[in-house]
């Protein structure tokens, strides 16, 4: 969208406030806000604010940065009052001598990009962010109650989750992200709601409006509305499947291989071989928090072992099955990030272990087809060749730090600024004294 184009648009949709955002390390979303006749100001000129207190952002002495927009990330926020209407566009951050800021996450992704930019290829990827809608609490608790007690696909004819479900899919499609499908979850007030894929920069803002937008509107419905991966003991969590493919610059995908038994390329085998090499130190990135490991348990349907398969869907990465002329389709479905991860990183890492991959050759083991791996014996997996997840964060952020691959995608500003707030996490849930702790040993030990 050109700046002109841009003007005009607010002008059309009646905009009086307009949202600068950014992301910080950790994928908080950050905002610059201003009236909108500072808009065309700030098109020319960017949006200056202090970086020093943005977690994994300058140093006190280094503080000021500059916001240039991105004109194509322009939406409405649906949920804001006619008076005072609000817009927002992302921004990409600079430094005062106008070169981009290297901890920037959306910067550290569109550089990323640029790399398979060079060989003619665009990183496709569909996720499946998982939520939970719950009842307001009474004020003296902060344990969630689920607002609904459906289940996997369950239907109701008129009930207030359908209802609030519409109104989130309607809102979500008003801001451009071209909703395909929502349904209800397996866990009780979990929902997902899926929308179209797309390349993976612009795969990275919609996950980002799509959380915002969906706790919003649940707002407005009275509801609390989380992305937190495991926010209930016994039921399952809340992941973010993400399908992934590599086209090129005309539309083809190049995974797909007719003559192939899984109709995958080499490409694609090479790309599968790379995220299953990495997956221990991919953790840390596409599962960042303290609670996304008590979501990658077994016995939830979520990944615990590193693998690839057709039809099992206790494996790291699934290949959907497709119809016969529907090549576009065939993608690699990576099951382990959640949305408690910052896209723009999460995205980064899982495409630089894919081409370690397929610049090595790799190959990945035999596909794990036919077999629930949860029912296998420590030994039997060991025989098979079968790795685990890590059981933690901090044992996720020790592979983290021998992996050069992710390290340099990230670049060295960023990934210093991640580990840091990685460690200072784990290390603050490491002191803290859990319900669990009390109700076992306070009157036992």
């Amino acid at each position: 969208m050109e700046k002109k184009e841009l003007l005009s648009r607010v002008k059309e949709d009646g905009v009086k406030f307009i949202s600068f955002q950014f992301t910080d390390v950790t994928g908080a979303v950050k905002s610059v806000d201003a009236p909108i006749y500072r808009l065309e100001t700030a098109l020319e000129d960017g949006v200056w604010f202090d970086g020093s207190s943005v977690e994994g952002f300058a140093r006190i002495q280094e503080s000021d940065m500059r916001l240039v927009i991105d004109p194509d990330t322009y939406a409405v926020l649906p949920w804001t009052p006619v008076e005072a209407r609000r817009a927002r566009v992302f921004c990409d951050i600079f430094t005062p001598d106008g070169r981009p800021f290297e901890a920037d996450p959306r910067g550290t992704l569109k550089q990323m990009l640029s790399r398979i930019k060079e060989r003619g290829w665009v990183f496709n990827i569909g996720p499946e962010p998982e939520f939970f809608l719950f009842k307001p609490g009474n004020g003296h608790s902060v344990h969630p109650v689920p607002h609904d007690v459906g289940g996997y696909f369950d239907f109701s004819a008129d009930d207030e989750a359908v209802r609030v479900r519409t109104a989130l899919m309607d809102a979500i499609n008003g801001m451009g992200l071209e909703v395909e499908v929502g349904h209800h979850e397996v866990a009780i007030g979990q929902h997902e709601i899926d929308f179209r894929f797309a390349d993976a920069l612009r795969t990275a803002d919609n996950v980002l409006t799509l959380k915002y937008t969906v706790k919003a509107i649940a707002a407005q419905h009275g509801l609390a509305a989380s992305f937190m991966p495991k926010p209930i003991f016994g039921i399952n969590g809340s992941g973010m499947h993400c399908h992934q493919s590599i086209f090129d610059t005309k539309g083809n995908n190049l995974f797909f291989d007719a003559k192939d038994d899984y109709r995958l390329s080499k490409l694609a085998y090479s790309f599968i071989a790379g995220q299953l090499e990495h997956a221990r130190a991919l953790a840390a990135i596409v599962a960042p928090t303290v609670n996304s490991y008590k979501r990658l348990v077994p016995g939830y349907e979520a990944p615990v072992y590193i693998g690839w398969a057709q039809i099992n869907r206790s494996a790291l990465i699934r290949i959907p099955r497709h119809t016969e002329g529907r090549e576009k389709a065939v993608r690699a479905e990576l099951r382990f990030p959640d949305p408690s991860s910052n896209p723009y990183l999460a995205f980064s890492a899982m495409l630089a272990t894919a081409l370690d991959g397929v610049d090595k050759g790799m190959t990945p083991p035999a596909p794990l087809n036919n077999v629930n791996l949860y029912h296998l014996t420590p030994d039997e997996r060991k025989e098979m060749g079968v790795k685990e997840l890590p059981g933690s964060l901090a044992e996720a952020l020790r592979e983290l730090e021998t992996d050069l691959i992710i390290q340099g995608a990230l670049g060295p500003e960023t990934y210093e600024a991640f580990r840091r707030a990685k460690w200072a996490e784990w290390d603050e849930y490491r002191i803290h004294v859990t319900d669990w702790e009390v109700e076992r040993y306070l009157e036992v030990a």
